[in-house]
């Protein structure tokens, strides 16, 4: 099972108080948090802040495997 990561986790969490209007309103947003955070944790597998064992994968394959379900 995938884990997921904060911005999935708050959106979640969130969704679940927001009407459908509201919801497709912030979708957009949540999408872009989502895709900056993704970048974030690929930037921080390249620079050497993961688990050395992981540094054999590359940080598309890294991210997909942990975050993607």
């Amino acid at each position: 099972m995938a884990q997921q990561t904060a911005v999935e986790s708050f959106w979640n969490k969130i969704a679940l108080q927001l009407s459908v209007e509201q919801i497709n309103e912030f979708l957009p947003e949540f999408q872009q948090a989502k895709a900056t955070e993704k970048e974030h944790l690929m930037m921080a597998f390249n620079d050497g802040k993961v688990n050395s064992i992981l540094k054999k994968r590359n940080s598309e394959e890294y991210y997909n495997q942990t975050y993607n379900k």
